[in-house]
């Protein structure tokens, strides 16, 4: 048993993403004490950008070069670890209405056709990333989730579809500025019905 754990708030000491998704683990291993956590702080991994390099090197035909080898080094790795895991638990904080930068990094370089999604015959994407678990730690300060607002829900839920995760657990703190005893009570809740 693997499970990703994929940080994304650059708040460290104050986050209120980073607390749920460590309650989340602590729940986890609780039912699977000898899981091996894989820890993925995309905040603070520096992951860059797609450029002119990565992109001529993931969609190359044939063998790749020594230079589109290292272009791809990073995104293969990433690749590689979401392959492996069983669950995932991703905090994603909205900034300005959507995910941060960082977590849109991460996956754009884990989108990767003929390792994560392929299209079919008829022009589909299809999903290669099967049977695994998403908990997904949804927060904002005051938007609501759901709202003309939000960017990030359907866009967390459709980017995990597009790459074959389809069994997703949304736990939700929204409008933390205003109503946090109250989301967070909701969010305890549902963590205790679906985690034991």
């Amino acid at each position: 048993m693997k499970i990703l754990k994929i940080n994304s708030s650059a708040a460290k000491s104050t986050s209120i993403s980073r607390g749920i998704v460590d309650d989340i683990i602590s729940k986890l291993l609780n039912k699977y004490p000898k899981a091996q956590i894989i820890n993925r702080d995309v905040a603070y991994d520096n992951l860059p950008f797609p450029d002119n390099k990565y992109l001529e090197a993931i969609f190359h035909q044939g063998k790749l070069n020594d230079e589109q080898l290292l272009a791809t080094q990073l995104s293969d790795k990433l690749v590689d670890e979401i392959l492996e895991s069983d669950i995932l638990v991703i905090g994603a904080p909205m900034y300005n209405f959507g995910i941060a930068a960082s977590l849109k990094a991460y996956f754009d370089l884990v989108a990767r056709a003929g390792k994560t999604y392929k299209y079919n015959d008829q022009g589909y994407p299809v999903g290669l990333i099967e049977n695994k678990k998403a908990y997904v730690v949804i927060t904002t300060g005051g938007i609501p989730l759901g709202s003309p607002m939000d960017f990030s829900k359907n866009y967390i839920t459709t980017f995990l579809y597009f790459v074959g995760i389809k069994d997703i657990e949304f736990i939700e703190l929204d409008e933390n500025r205003f109503k946090h005893e109250e989301k967070k009570k909701i969010a305890n809740e549902k963590l205790e019905a679906i985690l034991y």
